[in-house]
């Protein structure tokens, strides 16, 4: 019997050859935002290797949304160019790209992770970083985030809504807004980064309601006929924060809004945030959010072997499953798991004499 991690998924217009998507995965080798042949080589190779769907890495919408300086950017239409290649190859492959537009907030301004994932000051060429509120993530800081007024709220809005339409120009085919992992938009909602008392913080209402406006801007560019995906942290595990009720609660205005899947991760809000990890952590959130308000899901987390990727659709636990490290580890992932499930996929032409029967 054929497996549910390599049956078809369909999204709208679009449908995915199996159900095994590469996460996005920032790999901190960009130039004022470029995108180089590393990226084209990265994505390009979990392409051949029979993901689905490559969601290309948290990309900022604007300079100061950027993780770090060596992050990719969609922030102007130079950028186009070398995105639009990588996609082609990847389509080439069978293979759907995607793409995660993001907004760092706060977390913004530090070093690559090999170089200490430090808060750059502007000596060093760190910038001025953004926030709901005025609160750092460590302590100690050189600089503390500067509370977004009016004007900026609305600037990230359109700077959103211009990066989606450059998306489409460059070939994507599926868009995620982030809203996950302690950055812009997550520290909107949680009531431990957001002490705002006007129209964006207070009541769970006010704290959605930045995510709703940039939903509604990104969904003014984006095709209806494509798919939307929001990536969120069910959990800041920490008390007082976002939980995963008020993710639940979130995800069915998200549904009634058009998107249509939630990729459901955790965390990454507060440095003192207390996780149990182990294999699979975070499936019953997805779990629990796709039973709850009715919507596709996206599991993640310490998933890394073919059977616990079967198992997780078998329970009805997610739609879709999302690799990171282990993709990193193995970029022909699917191969190998489509092997171990006895499903015979396609393989690249130019490798099919290596298939082992």
């Amino acid at each position: 019997m054929a497996s549910i991690l390599f049956s078809p998924l369909t999204l709208k217009k679009l449908t995915l050859k199996n159900r095994i998507s590469i996460s996005p995965m920032c790999q901190y080798s960009a130039v004022d935002g470029f995108a180089n042949d590393w990226h084209l080589v990265h994505l390009g190779s979990r392409a051949t290797g029979g993901a689905a769907l490559i969601i290309q890495e948290a990309t900022a919408v604007s300079p100061e949304a950027r993780i770090s300086p060596v992050d990719l950017g969609i922030w102007k239409d130079e950028h186009i160019e070398k995105l639009k290649q990588i996609n082609q190859f990847i389509v080439s492959q069978n293979s759907v790209p995607g793409i995660q537009l993001a907004h760092a907030g706060r977390k913004a301004s530090v070093s690559a992770p090999w170089e200490g994932n430090k808060k750059l000051d502007f000596a060093q060429g760190g910038w001025q970083t953004v926030a709901p509120s005025a609160i750092p993530y460590h302590d100690g800081e050189p600089f503390l985030p500067e509370a977004l007024d009016k004007n900026g709220i609305q600037k990230v809005i359109a700077d959103f809504k211009a990066a989606t339409k450059r998306a489409i120009e460059a070939g994507y085919k599926v868009v995620e807004i982030h809203g996950a992992h302690g950055y812009l938009l997550h520290q909107f909602l949680s009531p431990l980064t957001n002490t705002r008392t006007d129209e964006y913080g207070g009541s769970f209402e006010n704290r959605i309601r930045f995510t709703l406006e940039i939903l509604d801007a990104v969904q003014s560019e984006w095709p209806s006929d494509l798919p939307l995906f929001v990536r969120i942290s069910a959990t800041d595990w920490a008390d007082g924060g976002w939980n995963p009720e008020e993710s639940v609660k979130l995800s069915k205005i998200l549904k009634e809004k058009g998107v249509d899947l939630i990729d459901v991760s955790s965390g990454g809000l507060v440095s003192h945030q207390k996780i149990a990890i182990g294999p699979g952590y975070q499936v019953p959130f997805a779990e629990k959010i796709k039973k709850e308000a009715n919507i596709l899901t996206g599991a993640v987390g310490l998933i890394t072997e073919a059977r616990q990727a079967e198992e997780i659709l078998n329970n009805n636990q997610a739609d879709l499953i999302l690799f990171a490290r282990e993709s990193l580890r193995n970029p022909n992932l699917p191969l190998d798991f489509a092997k171990e499930l006895n499903d015979d996929i396609q393989w690249p032409k130019q490798y099919e004499r290596a298939k082992i029967k």
